[in-house]
């Protein structure tokens, strides 16, 4: 076929990347690498742009990954820094928002939450904060889990008796709460103590949470014996209280280090071409939790890399600890801690310790990698069968890498909801989950197949543009929960975006005879529906998903209709009126009787039928 305009056709690969070269300047800087649809293949930084990227003109002694990499590429973009750090901050940056294929990616990284003591009251409350930090206080963590907050703040309340209500609550108080008679609280808003008492438990909470733990037994131990010495013996009891709850902190935390008050731990185990990174806090001198990652990257990685990678994109969204004590040597060990220096404000030391207390640290991390990352592997091929049967079942070339899971729930078409669930080989992948809440004003109430198609109207007109900018995550499988009518309802939004069921698969999956587990259909386009055999793991595979995405779903349905309940119940009842809500408060006194009462009770009130009764009790007590 002859080009109509006789031009040449366009470069391709290596070519197109030392086309490239030849205007590049040598300068630090990150540069992008596309494929043929923009999507991003891999995103690099350099010291000097022409000298980086001419290495990928060399295809030959490049290895297997990159030479893929290098042939698929279609065009590339460059931003020119002013340093190798600030390329380096923009590249763990870029890498986290696009997820390029070829690049070790941070899997799983959720904020992570604090303990504020805030600073703009005159009773400073102290309480457990994720996100932006958009609260005036001294921001103390981040902590692990949220578990490993709530530990703390019962520590914190049980030492220093600090508030945890809300303003409203606060300024609302005429007499104590029954935090104060369980001593957790020493109640200044009924003024049970005065307001330079409570400022003296404040500054010792911000000693405590910042690594003054022993100083401050100390003093406590000296006010104990003071108040023993003047028979102040109810005093004395309650900073005794005190004192073993801060000694209870350091109790059950394992290992716990004397000398390492800030700093993080960072282990990685590596086997069988996959690998997890668990991370330890230590904050106060005081362990506050640790969780484990897996990141994804391809089997030949050095641990070196795959560390190194980790970290860049790991504090790339939050500051550093002061020391970093890691397992493996880094390829880019100072770059990295110049930019991480950079993130902090201040120096950050990077220490692969080889003895001492640190090195206990890292092998207590070490081992916990090594278990989580077993345990990871040996679900992994359990699941890798399971798509394996998944493929063969929905005729899938290939395993699906992702499947999506689509249901609805409302009732009489109320606070309707549409949920999409995703599995893939790592599993459910909850960070991907999401809830569309129905808002077209069309739908006829309860109209299943109207919000399916309005569901996946939004969901697949979003992944046509990020498709465009690179970013989309393609399903190679979507399941929605229903028979022959939904999936031609979503095969038909599939052909209206121009999306063929070569490019994804979808299929429905309908609940047995009477709803009966086991007894699911199949359908699948051009095919007649299908069961699969009784004790088919892969039909219980199916099922999970099936189940989970209906959890979602319903507990979705359920928190918007507890939201508009709050304003009123019987105004969120379909049919109900002024006038029969007056009716069924005048009959029943309430709101929460008119939920407790049976149908028969329901239809004997004025101006309400039978099939209205249903209406309210199905309301009150939906389970679907």
């Amino acid at each position: 076929m002859t080009r109509a305009d006789n031009s040449p056709p366009p470069l391709t690969g290596a070519d197109l990347i030392a086309d490239h070269v030849r205007r590049l300047p040598a300068k630090p800087g990150v540069y992008r690498m596309m494929d043929a649809h923009g999507g991003v293949l891999y995103v690099g930084k350099a010291k000097s742009l022409k000298v980086r990227v001419k290495n990928y003109t060399r295809i030959d002694n490049q290895p297997n990954r990159i030479a893929r990499m290098i042939t698929a590429t279609r065009s590339m973009e460059f931003i020119v820094t002013d340093t190798e750090t600030e390329a380096l901050l923009l590249e763990a940056n870029l890498i986290k928002r696009l997820k390029p294929r070829y690049n070790i990616l941070l899997r799983d990284d959720k904020s992570f939450p604090y303990i504020v003591l805030r600073r703009d009251h005159e009773a400073p409350q102290v309480l457990k904060h994720r996100g932006a930090r958009s609260l005036k206080g001294n921001y103390y963590g981040p902590f692990a889990s949220a578990s490993a907050v709530n530990r703390t703040l019962d520590t914190l309340q049980k030492a220093f008796l600090l508030r945890t209500c809300s303003d409203p609550v606060y300024e609302g108080r005429s007499r104590p709460c029954m935090l104060h008679q369980i001593k957790r609280c020493s109640a200044p808003c009924t003024g049970e103590i005065l307001p330079e008492d409570y400022a003296e438990l404040v500054a010792q909470a911000k000693a405590f949470l910042s690594g003054k733990s022993n100083e401050l037994g100390d003093a406590l131990n000296v006010q104990m014996q003071q108040a023993a010495a003047v028979q102040d013996y109810e005093r004395a009891a309650e900073v005794r209280d005190r004192i073993r709850a801060l000694a209870a902190v350091t109790a059950h935390q394992g290992v716990n280090p004397g000398s390492t008050e800030d700093a993080d731990v960072v282990a990685l185990h590596m086997d069988g071409g996959a690998s997890c990174v668990r991370v330890f806090f230590y904050r106060a001198g005081q362990n506050w939790g640790e969780r484990a990652f897996f990141p994804r990257h391809d089997k030949s990685a050095e641990a070196g890399e795959v560390l190194g990678a980790f970290l860049a994109q790991f504090y790339e969204n939050k500051r550093p600890p002061k020391t970093l004590i890691i397992s493996h040597d880094l390829p880019e060990q100072e770059l990295l801690g110049e930019a991480l220096a950079v993130r902090a404000g201040r120096h950050v030391q990077i220490v692969r310790p080889l003895r001492g207390e640190k090195r206990d640290l890292l092998r207590q991390a070490l081992n916990n990698a090594r278990d989580a990352l077993g345990r990871r592997l040996a679900e992994s091929t359990s699941r890798t069968a399971q798509l394996v049967g998944v493929a063969k079942v929905f005729d899938l070339e290939h395993p699906p890498q992702r499947i999506e899971v689509y249901d609805n729930s409302h009732i009489s078409g109320t606070h309707a909801v549409g949920a999409m669930i995703v599995a893939g080989p790592e599993g459910l992948e909850k960070n991907q989950y999401r809830i569309f809440n129905i808002k077209s004003e069309e739908l006829t109430p309860g109209d299943d197949f109207a919000m399916m198609r309005e569901v996946l109207t939004r969901r697949f007109s979003r992944l046509l543009k990020e498709k465009q900018k690179g970013t989309a995550l393609v399903p190679d499988l979507v399941l929605v929960d229903g028979g022959a009518g939904q999936l031609k309802e979503a095969v038909q939004v599939m052909a209206d975006l121009g999306i063929s069921q070569d490019e994804i698969k979808v299929a429905g999956i309908a609940k047995g005879i009477e709803r009966d587990a086991g007894r699911e259909q199949f359908f699948i386009p051009g095919r007649a529906p299908f069961r699969l055999e009784h004790r088919d793991p892969v039909l219980y595979y199916l099922q999970r998903l099936r189940d989970e995405a209906h959890r979602y779903a319903i507990g979705a349905h359920r928190r918007r209709r507890a939201k508009g309940a709050r304003k009123n119940p019987l105004d969120a009842i379909p049919g109900v009126g002024p006038l029969r809500k007056k009716a069924l408060l005048a009959r029943f006194g309430s709101a929460k009787a008119v939920g407790n009462a049976t149908l028969g009770d329901l239809a004997s009130a004025d101006g309400v039928s039978r099939q209205m009764a249903k209406t309210i009790y199905d309301f009150f007590h939906d389970d679907a």
